[in-house]
């Protein structure tokens, strides 16, 4: 009889990564797509990006072998993807678990332990996971859900607002307030500082009017905006005051927002228990890294594998029942 396999989608907002296994963990196929967010995409757009990329991966697999666990773990919309699963067929991508896009590197931050993982890439978020008795339950509309992989668990979501309110120590996040700090400057009413002729070259032009109106009229200002983290972050690293004080302030709030949660689900007698991840493109950064550090509710590692990874280790836990 052939192996079950299991698909598993990490399904972000600049690309979507997939997977094929089988039930001994094997990587049998690999396929990469554009990103099916679809706060970002839209809704219909990032549903087939998701159905093309699921066709194109299954494609690659085993013909005779039936694919028994889906796992699709996504960025934007729950409820979305939540009913996109539920309308996959059974006798092509058996049974279909959803999850958010915080579960996996979640996974990688603690295998199965109790903890906590920040990530920052264009977004951030913080997410937990806690062992039963948690003080906090799920309730209507609540970010805390039951774990579909451990019984009696819980998962815990804080952040991820959306590039609309933010998202503390997300690149989009570094952007908007470099960009906020090189008009202020471009305006005269903040010391000059290595951001405004930066963010001035990035746009292509010069002045307070001029960089407003690149802005707001740019057909994708939010990407723009995040793609500005690099250079900010680097201007930090080479001490630059006005970058550093950017980096600096996304990292105390996303480091507030960590301790906020730290100090609802654990005690302070358990705060050496639980382990802590870095995930992300951001926080990877060392600039970030360093501005972070002091502010995290605990001793934090750097995650140094992508968040397919940790789909993989989820599947793993999924497809070991039917070996």
């Amino acid at each position: 009889m052939p192996s079950p396999l299991g698909l598993g989608v990490d399904g972000g907002g600049s690309k979507t990564a997939l997977v094929l296994t089988d039930a001994t963990g094997r990587i049998l196929a690999r396929h990469q797509a554009p990103g099916c967010n679809p706060n970002v995409a839209g809704r219909d757009a990032a549903s087939a990006t998701l159905r093309e990329a699921m066709a194109a991966l299954r494609a690659q697999g085993p013909a005779d072998a039936p694919i028994t666990h889906t796992l699709l773990s996504m960025a934007g919309n729950r409820e979305h993807w939540r009913t996109f699963g539920a309308e996959l067929p059974a006798a092509e991508f058996g049974r279909v678990w959803v999850t958010d896009d915080s579960r996996p590197v979640l996974e990688l931050a603690t295998s199965g332990r109790p903890g906590l993982v920040l990530h920052g890439g264009t977004g951030s978020f913080v997410a937990a996971l806690t062992a039963p008795g948690s003080p906090i339950r799920p309730g209507p509309g609540s970010l805390t859900q039951a774990d579909p992989f451990l019984p009696g668990w819980l998962t815990h979501y804080a952040g991820g607002l959306g590039w609309r309110l933010g998202d503390a120590g997300s690149g989009h996040d570094l952007g908007r307030r470099a960009l906020t700090r090189a008009l202020l400057e471009a305006q005269g009413w903040a010391p000059a500082s290595g951001l405004g002729p930066a963010l001035a070259a990035a746009a292509g032009t010069r002045g307070a009017e001029a960089l407003t109106r690149f802005l707001y009229e740019h057909s994708e200002p939010n990407a723009w905006l995040a793609s500005l983290a690099p250079t900010v972050l680097d201007l930090a690293a080479a001490n630059d005051e006005a970058a550093r004080a950017v980096v600096l302030a996304s990292a105390q709030d996303l480091g507030a927002l960590a301790h906020a949660v730290c100090s609802r689900l654990w005690s302070a007698e358990q705060a050496n228990a639980f382990a802590i991840g870095l995930s992300g493109p951001i926080l990877h950064h060392p600039a970030m890294h360093a501005a972070l550090l002091p502010h995290c509710p605990g001793e934090a590692k750097l995650l140094n594998q992508p968040p397919i990874a940790g789909v993989e280790q989820l599947l793993a836990r999924l497809l070991l029942p039917a070996a």
